[in-house]
Parts: structure tokens; C-alpha cells; sequence
């Protein structure tokens, strides 16, 4: 359950940044009813699976590997590899065939600002299922 909370989470994040960014996006098709929501949903729920996976995996390693400029930006350059972290989800959606883009670095911190923003609200509003249970 807490997996399927916060993949949809991420997915209002990603969201939020596609709508309010011109260089974040899910370009698609010009379908009405059914078909629009299940062409925009599809997508954005697949990006954040793949944003979940990548954050998981690849992120932890940069954040070992770049520990010295982290301490030496006083944690700054964490936007850097939350940038990089998104800008990585939108090149392995690109190879599988899923329509999103970034454009550029700058648009990718501002996403990674405001996904992180939203999935930060978000979470204060659902909360943790596991401090509920105690």
C-alpha cells in the first residue's frame, strides 16, 4: 500500500511540474472522453515508476559518490542531482517508448523543486500509515 501511496504521490508531483512548466511535458494525441484520460494518466504514472526506480537506485550512489560537494555547498548541490535524477527519468522514457520530456538543466530543477514541494505537502496531508499504526 505505502508503494502504491507514494507512486501516486510522485505522480501528482510530476503533474503539478508538467502544468506548471513549459519544459516539462507529456505531449500527446488531441483525443476526447476515455481515451484522453487514459492517454494522460498512463504516461504519467509509468514516469513515476520510473522516477521511484531511479531515485532508489541511482540516486543513493550519487549522493555517496558527491558527499564531499554536498558538504561544501552546504547541501546545494543535492538540487543538482535531484536535476539529474529527472532529467535521467525523462531519457529512459524516451528509450521505452513513453511520452515526457525535460528540456534543459534549469527546467529540470525547477521540476525537481516543485516535485519535491508537492510530494512534501502531500505526504504532510495522507501521512505515514506506519507512525498511524502505533
Amino acid at each position: 500500500m505505502r508503494i502504491i501511496l507514494r507512486l501516486l504521490t510522485t505522480a501528482l508531483g510530476l503533474a503539478a511540474a508538467a502544468w506548471l512548466l513549459d519544459g516539462i511535458a507529456f505531449p500527446g494525441g488531441a483525443r476526447q472522453g476515455s481515451e484522453q484520460l487514459t492517454d494522460d494518466l498512463v504516461p504519467l504514472v509509468l514516469v513515476a515508476a520510473i522516477l521511484g526506480l531511479v531515485t532508489s537506485i541511482v540516486k543513493p550512489v550519487l549522493k555517496l559518490l558527491s558527499f564531499p560537494l554536498i558538504i561544501l555547498t552546504l547541501g546545494l548541490f543535492l538540487l543538482v542531482i535531484n536535476a539529474a535524477m529527472l532529467m535521467l527519468t525523462g531519457a529512459l522514457a524516451d528509450a521505452l517508448d513513453i511520452r515526457f520530456r525535460v528540456d534543459g538543466f534549469w527546467t529540470a530543477v525547477g521540476g525537481s523543486i516543485i516535485i519535491t514541494i508537492v510530494t512534501w505537502v502531500v505526504d504532510g496531508f495522507i501521512g505515514d500509515g506506519d507512525k498511524d499504526r502505533s
